[in-house]
């Protein structure tokens, strides 16, 4: 594949994510994973991870950006390729994202352990410093565009 088709794959995998219903239905995926882990279900884990791959392709753009997750994955594309800043560092916003990464990690290592309340709380803080994370970006975003 050459570098002209990985850019047009990743600007469709862009627009198409930012079909809410894409969005919202990959937020529960990092607790998938992390389920499948605890059951040791790797029928379970491989579905989460091939539904983390293929859920930015499977919705159609949306047609507007009234939606909040719209809007959300559309701030993340900003903030990384127009603004040129990482997703995780040391800065507000990317340290809340790079504490619910930590938060993820020690979310499947507490289910590898065999330890589910660990596992659970690693998982929620995770989803709730992502969302915090993609709050920040679209206010943001939003500023930018008036």
């Amino acid at each position: 594949m050459s570098l002209a088709e990985l850019g047009d794959l990743e600007a469709t995998m862009w627009r198409r994510h930012a079909n809410p219903k894409s969005g919202w239905t990959r937020v529960p995926t990092g607790a998938v994973i992390v389920y499948g882990v605890y059951t040791r279900d790797l029928r379970l884990l491989l579905a989460a991870l091939a539904w983390a791959a293929v859920n930015p392709f499977l919705f159609p753009p949306p047609a507007d950006d009234d939606a909040w997750m719209t809007r959300a994955v559309r701030a993340e594309r900003w903030w990384i390729y127009e603004e040129g800043n990482a997703t995780v560092g040391l800065d507000y916003p990317n340290k809340v994202n790079a504490v619910g990464a930590l938060g993820f990690l020690s979310a499947l290592y507490a289910a590898w352990r065999g330890r589910p309340a660990g596992a659970a709380l690693g998982a929620v803080a995770s989803v709730c410093l992502k969302l915090w994370w993609l709050r920040v970006l679209v206010r943001r975003y939003d500023a930018q565009a008036d």
